[in-house]
This record gives structure tokens, C-alpha cells and sequence, in this order.
């Protein structure tokens, strides 16, 4: 008889297949305030590599939101970020050409406030840049972003 030894418990029980998935994953964006401009990075992974949009990732089991938010700023900006608090939550999803969904993220985003220090690019930012509300809604590709930072622009008014 031969004796069996369990196996140790995946720290994600759930696959991690981020790319035509079964199920919607957890993600947050971070509008990263300093003074009227937000930072804004450029991707360097799909879904939008190469586009312009804020800072974000996946959450981490065990990791509430805004944890995930300030994490995900510091690995992307090397940013140390006060949160503010949600502005929204949204779906991001990306289909191929024959319809299939290829990426489904449930977002939510973050305001925060960094009101010092150098960003750079770091993890999954080619670049990084402060820009005004004007020059979000230029340079981002996907219209979700500049509603993300006007709808933050309007609750840091309140």
C-alpha cells in the first residue's frame, strides 16, 4: 500500500486565466491626483497595452480595495498614495473579432492624492505622465478613463 501525501492547498483556488475567462476577474483603477492633473501611465499589457490610462491591476486574495489601489500605484508609479475614497465601479470588457469575450474585468477605481515624490514607470507602465483633464481626454483611448477622472474632478469638489 503505498501512502499518500495531500497536496497543499492552492493559494487561489481559481485558474488564473486572465485571457478568454471564465468568470469576470477583480481589478482597481487609481486616479492619482496632485494638484488639477492625474497620472496617467501607458500600458504595457493587454487589454490596451500601448494606450494611455491610470494605474491599476488585479486584487489580491485577502486584499481589500483599497489596499490593492495603493499597492498597484506604488508597483506602477513608485508613488506613495493617500486614498481619498471609490468613485465608481465599472466592467471592462474586451472582445476578439469573432465576438468572444477576451478580457472581463469588474473595476473599481480609486481617487487618491500623492503629494510628493517622482513617478516612473515600473511592472506594467512603459511611461508615466501627470496630465490635465483636457490632455486625459486626448491622449486615452478608452472614453471610460476620462469619465473615471471627471467624476473624481467632481467628488474632490464636494
Amino acid at each position: 500500500m503505498t501512502k499518500k501525501t495531500a497536496k497543499p492547498a492552492r493559494k487561489n483556488p481559481v485558474p488564473d486565466d486572465r485571457r478568454y475567462p471564465a468568470r469576470p476577474f477583480v481589478a482597481v483603477g487609481i486616479v492619482i491626483w496632485r494638484s488639477d492633473k492625474v497620472l496617467l501611465i501607458r500600458r504595457s499589457k493587454p487589454p490596451r497595452a500601448g494606450e494611455w490610462g491610470l494605474p491599476g491591476g488585479m486584487q489580491d486574495l485577502g486584499e481589500t480595495i483599497v489596499e490593492a489601489a495603493l499597492r498597484e500605484a506604488r508597483e506602477e508609479t513608485g508613488l506613495e498614495v493617500t486614498p481619498l475614497g471609490i468613485i465608481t465601479a465599472l466592467d471592462g470588457i474586451t472582445r476578439d473579432a469573432k465576438g468572444n469575450v477576451e478580457f472581463h474585468y469588474t473595476i473599481i477605481d480609486i481617487a487618491g492624492e500623492s503629494l510628493e515624490g517622482e513617478a516612473y514607470a515600473r511592472t506594467d507602465a512603459h511611461e508615466v505622465r501627470w496630465a490635465t483633464l483636457d490632455e486625459v481626454e486626448r491622449l486615452c483611448g478608452w472614453p471610460e478613463v476620462a469619465r473615471i477622472v471627471r467624476l473624481s474632478a467632481l467628488q474632490r469638489a464636494l
